[in-house]
């Protein structure tokens, strides 16, 4: 399979795309491990750097060929096998490495890959570091930063980075209380927490049942984790469980479900963990980044609160930019990703959902009682599968049914059609006041789009 030249390989969360296919191809992972090293070593000389990964059976020929490509630029490797993106991010920091590595595609299928690149700092690498990257992939140029024979680089295993991330997650929850008194369901999504997560909540003392925890390869966020959470439903009523947890192929979101198994998403945990920072005073400047497609109803109960909401892209990167643009600690998005500036530098679903575990037991509140922080409006989500990414205004009728919706919606509610940065799918999301209404809407906005895309592609 040939490597194309001159081709865009990141997109908004690192490359990815199907395994085995460009750009996710073993030539690709070894020209970035390449393009890596050289970076690495003008910038900072030699360099270390952090390789992590989820359960996916394609993980394993994407982390040799990136290992091999960074040594072959004289960089070492620590690799750190099965780890939450978190995790990775963490270790990088506590290992102090030049850069972190995630071969991950997050909560997409077990046939899709992906790379995705942290700074020593923990943060995902800057827009500009990815561009040098890919002009170094693009020209295929190495020779001329290749290290003597003695420096080629070497790859170390790192046995104790479970145990240090597991202390970490445990750091963040007050030694002073305990879980002992919870019971919690927590679904792993066959990923990459599933021998860090249950051990977490076991050490707690949490009455625990584990799903999703025994992964081969291929199941992978299949029918499970956060994008399945009717698991932990059918099994938070099953268990009498006081709670549900589901996390993500690589636990970096998260999803709750309250004892009566009512879904409690990532607007509903903001807006929980934004109210009790408030009362803490801990809330930094009094400001909360979520993202355009925060339910309304967030947006007003933080008006409420008095709490500043800064809107984000979508996109976890963005939200965190948002961050320390505004100097804000806290900040989310509906499908998940919390992230707690003061504990970790990117989403982390266990950090996340312990903070909501210690809310609960510090106002001695059942969660559906803390669900309750705003009253949502009906929100229709459609995704529409695409196979190119025109821009929406130029789809003629796609962009007068937009303007057809938003008319009747007036005030009352909103439209948001964009493309996922991530995957070859539209989304399009209708907010309003009537349940049936918006779902009718957002579906023919979608039936718009398909057909449009469609007639696109035949002509």
């Amino acid at each position: 399979m040939s490597q194309k030249k001159n081709s865009k390989i990141f997109g908004t969360d690192g490359v990815r795309g199907r395994a085995n296919f460009f750009p996710m191809t073993v030539e690709t992972a070894l020209a970035l491990g390449r393009a890596a090293g050289k970076m690495f070593r003008c910038h900072t000389g030699k360099g270390r750097v952090v390789i992590g990964k989820d359960t996916r059976l394609s993980c394993y020929m994407f982390e040799n060929a990136l290992i091999s490509g960074l040594c072959s630029m004289g960089v070492d490797t620590l690799m750190v096998g099965p780890l939450p993106t978190p995790g990775v991010a963490f270790i990088t920091r506590a290992y102090r490495a030049d850069a972190g590595i995630v071969i991950s595609a997050s909560h997409n299928p077990y046939y899709d890959n992906g790379i995705k690149f942290f700074s020593s700092e923990g943060f995902k690498f800057a827009d500009s570091w990815e561009a040098e990257m890919e002009a170094y992939v693009a020209n295929g140029t190495f020779d001329d930063m290749l290290p003597a024979d003695g420096d080629i680089g070497k790859n170390t295993k790192i046995n104790d980075a479970d145990g240090r991330y597991i202390e970490f997650v445990k750091a963040t929850f007050p030694k002073r209380l305990s879980l002992k008194n919870l019971t919690i369901v927590l679904d792993c999504a066959n990923g990459a927490s599933y021998r860090v997560a249950p051990l977490v909540f076991k050490e707690l003392d949490a009455t625990l049942h584990v799903y999703g925890n025994t992964p081969n390869g291929l199941n992978i966020n299949e029918g499970c984790g956060s994008l399945a959470p009717e698991i932990i439903q059918k099994a938070v009523i099953n268990h009498h469980a006081d709670v549900g947890i589901a996390l993500d192929g690589d636990a970096d979101r998260v999803i709750m479900v309250d004892e009566n198994a009512q879904i409690v998403d990532g607007d509903t945990i903001l807006a929980i963990c934004a109210r009790d920072m408030k009362r803490q005073g801990i809330l930094r400047n009094n400001k909360v980044v979520s993202t355009v497609m925060a339910n309304f109803g967030f947006n007003k109960a933080m008006e409420e609160l008095g709490i500043e909401v800064i809107k984000s892209q979508v996109g976890d990167r963005y939200v965190i930019q948002d961050m320390l643009k505004h100097e804000a600690c806290l900040g989310g998005e509906q499908s998940g990703h919390l992230i707690f500036l003061d504990q970790n530098t990117t989403g982390d679903g266990l950090v996340s959902a312990l903070q909501v575990l210690r809310i609960m037991i510090e106002t001695d509140s059942k969660l559906s009682d803390l669900a309750t922080v705003f009253k949502k409006y009906p929100q229709a989500c459609v995704n529409v599968r695409v196979s190119s990414k025109p821009p929406i205004e130029t789809l003629e009728n796609v962009a007068e049914e937009i303007v057809r919706v938003e008319g009747e919606l007036g005030d009352s509610g909103r439209v948001l059609v964009r493309y996922s940065g991530t995957e070859n799918i539209c989304r399009v999301m209708v907010e309003g006041p009537k349940f049936k209404q918006v779902h009718q809407m957002a579906q023919s906005i979608a039936d718009t789009l398909e057909n449009s895309i469609n007639l696109l592609k035949r002509s």
